[in-house]
Parts: C-alpha cells; sequence; structure tokens
C-alpha cells in the first residue's frame, strides 16, 4: 500500500505537531507489547518496525515485549496437538513447553529483531534467562468462581522479580530490547509467561512513561461495542464484574491495571492493525485506544 502523498508544508505542519510530544517523552522508557495482527500481516510488521526505530531516533526508549499466540498454535497443530485455555491461559506441559520456547525464543524473536534491524534499527532478543532478567514459579490459578477451586495449567509462570540491569545496559548503548516471556524457576526450569504480565511487570520496574498493549481490536469495548478512550480503575472493577472485560482480556486489563496503580503514567490498549497506530497514539493529540488511568 503507498502511502498517500502529502504536501511538503503539511508534512512540517505535521512534523512540528509530533515535538511537544517528543519533547516530554524524551529520554523516557516505553515498554510496548507487540502481539496480534500488527504480528502477522507483513505490512504492519514493517510499520511497527519503524514505530520503534523512529521513537528510538528522537530520544525514546522502546522496550518491545513479544507474543505469539497464532504462531505456537501453528507449531503445536503440526505436532497434532491441541491447544488448551483456562481463563485465557494456555495450559503448557512438558511437551508444549518445549515447543513454546522454540516459536517463540527463536522464530519469533529472531523475525521481529530483523525487521527492526532492517528498519534501521539495533535490536538485541532476550528471554527471562539472559542476565536473570525473569525469575519465575508455578502459577497458582484459582477458578474465578469458586476461589476454593485450582486450575493446574502445567509450566505456566508467575514472575517472582525481574532484574532490569540488561534491559538498562543495553538501552544505554542504544540497543532495543526484545523480550520473549519466558522466565526461569529455581531449578533452571521454564515457564511460559502470558506476554501482557510480562511487559507490565517490566514497565513497572523500568519505571516506563507508558505501556503500550496492541491488540485485534480498537481498544477495550462497551457492551454496545463502542470504543471506551479513557478509563479508571474504579471503571474498570465495574467492567470486570458485569462481564463487559473477559476472557483474554482479563490478563491483558489486569496487567495494565497494576502497572498504573505502581507508577506507570499511562497504559494505552491500541488497535495494532491501524497502521502506525503507537506513533498516533504517543505523538498526536488523537486517541487510537483505550488509555488507562490509575485514580
Amino acid at each position: 500500500m503507498n502511502a498517500p502523498q502529502i504536501e511538503p508544508r503539511d508534512k512540517a505542519e505535521i512534523l512540528a505537531q509530533a515535538l511537544p510530544y517528543i519533547r516530554k517523552f524524551h529520554g523516557k522508557t516505553m515498554v510496548i507489547k507487540y502481539g496480534g495482527n500488527a504480528m502477522t500481516d507483513p505490512e504492519l510488521q514493517a510499520d511497527f518496525a519503524e514505530d520503534v526505530v523512529l521513537l528510538k531516533l528522537v530520544g525514546i526508549n522502546p522496550v518491545v515485549v513479544h507474543g505469539g499466540g497464532p504462531q505456537i498454535e501453528n507449531a503445536l497443530n503440526r505436532l497434532g496437538k491441541k491447544g488448551e485455555f483456562i481463563q485465557g491461559m494456555r495450559v503448557t506441559d512438558a511437551e508444549t513447553m518445549e515447543v513454546v520456547e522454540w516459536v517463540l525464543a527463536g522464530e519469533v524473536q529472531q523475525d521481529i529483531v530483523g525487521l527492526i534491524n532492517q528498519a534501521g534499527g539495533k535490536a538485541v532478543g532476550l528471554t527471562g534467562r539472559d542476565g536473570g532478567l525473569m525469575r519465575a514459579r508455578k502459577l497458582k490459578m484459582v477458578d474465578a468462581k469458586d476461589p476454593n477451586k485450582e486450575h493446574d495449567v502445567g509450566q505456566v509462570g508467575d514472575i517472582i522479580a525481574i532484574d532490569p540491569s540488561v534491559v538498562k545496559a543495553l538501552q544505554d548503548d542504544q540497543f532495543i530490547p526484545v523480550i520473549s516471556p519466558i522466565g526461569f524457576g529455581e531449578q533452571n526450569e521454564s515457564y511460559n509467561i502470558n506476554a501482557d504480565v510480562v511487559a507490565g511487570k517490566l514497565a513497572t520496574v523500568l519505571q516506563a512513561e507508558k505501556l503500550v498493549l496492541l491488540t485485534n481490536t480498537p481498544g477495550v469495548l462497551d457492551k454496545n461495542g463502542k470504543l471506551l478512550t479513557e478509563l479508571s480503575a474504579r471503571e474498570i472493577d465495574e467492567l470486570f464484574e458485569d462481564g463487559t472485560i473477559s476472557g483474554g482480556m482479563l490478563p491483558k486489563i489486569s496487567g495494565a491495571l497494576d502497572a498504573a496503580r505502581s507508577g506507570v503514567n499511562a497504559v494505552h490498549i491500541i488497535d495494532g492493525r491501524v497502521p502506525h497506530a503507537m506513533l498516533l497514539e504517543i505523538l498526536t493529540d488523537q486517541a487510537y485506544g483505550t488509555m488507562i488511568r490509575s485514580k
């Protein structure tokens, strides 16, 4: 798809409008959860890589955390395994964990690193093992309806601690970290961790200015399918209560809310199907998704 021709004067106007945002966020960290359509459509992949490189060039420090649900599903299908989910979390037995590791840390991560490098950036791939980044333990999943019941979801992890020193070292050296959501336990065992949760915790630990979650929806929608452009913690609790937020959106919103409550200034849930949605959300006045405030 060719970009529409823009008059030089209009181009200058657009750049001038981005200036206050560039000034405001210069030197700040942004954690970006990359998943969904933005990750599987080649044009959107290229747009995403360009956006990340541009943010780095104007002095913002992007940190990318990626998912890979569809890619894991494809790999499992090829092996004749059927993916199973409980309350939005993938059930991960030992064989599935092997697949998760080679798909996320091998295929998906290296694709993203390659795309960012192709767009002129310097990306480096990491998992939770690198530099002792992400220590985890087995997730205890309590049933949403019966608090006395617990689900065994296998090698799905709960983050114990994040040591961001390897991420900070890379940032200081002009690299763009690309992180696979795989943690390690006390016995060096691997854990599959929800990428939204990883992004939220990492944003908190890095004291990020923003957490941006790219999704396959326009943002958080109300019961009538209308976009909610701004939400407070209280409003989100109400949406949980009445079932408006459910399924795969549950861990996403929970992680976003935890980050907002823990000092991340703004959390944006945006539509990854919109070309350059990230730049439009961060560097213009226009809302392209839902912003979550801590209060």
